[in-house]
């Protein structure tokens, strides 16, 4: 996925691990099986004979339209955990994501307060973290998810040594 318009000139991207499509499946199917079961209450209680109200149509037209606009998002998880990609540079690192509306941010070195690293039940079975990275500005806090625990470790290493090497220079 090509933003030369937001990246900057000759930057090697590093991606995140393939294996985080899994996490993120796993976040759609449980946060769209709570909504589906919600939405369908009403079908149910129609086609009971408990509600005569809404029709039919209506009842079973909310819960449709809500699959139809998941399997949507579903089809679109794999490429927006392509898209997300990092970069360490001399004075920061940079962050990508985005497919429609695509984000470059740059963090410095200098400005991180701390780095923090987290796992969910799902990314640790896969052996998946997040690195958060925290700055004296909300606005530029950041993070990466998806990394292999080796990386997510060796990074989070780095930047502090980097962050406190920054700091230490002012």
């Amino acid at each position: 996925m090509p933003t030369e318009a937001i990246d900057p000139p000759g930057i090697a991207w590093l991606r995140v691990s393939p294996k985080y499509v899994t996490v993120r499946l796993a976040g759609w199917a449980l946060a769209n099986l709570i909504v589906l079961a919600v939405l369908a209450v009403p079908l149910v209680l129609v086609l009971s004979g408990a509600w005569t109200w809404p029709p039919l149509w209506l009842a079973a037209a909310v819960p449709a339209v809500m699959l139809l606009l998941a399997l949507g998002r579903l089809a679109l998880i794999p490429r927006q955990v392509g898209s997300i990609g990092y970069a360490e540079r001399e004075d920061d690192l940079l962050i990508r994501r985005g497919i429609f509306f695509q984000r470059t941010l740059v963090v410095p070195y200098g400005r991180m307060q701390y780095v923090d690293i987290g796992a969910g039940p799902v990314e640790r079975a896969l052996g998946l973290c997040t690195l958060k990275l925290h700055t004296a500005s909300a606005g530029t806090s950041a993070e990466i998810p998806g990394l292999p625990a080796g990386e997510g470790a060796r990074l989070r290493e780095q930047l502090s040594a980097r962050g406190e090497a920054r700091l230490a220079g002012l």
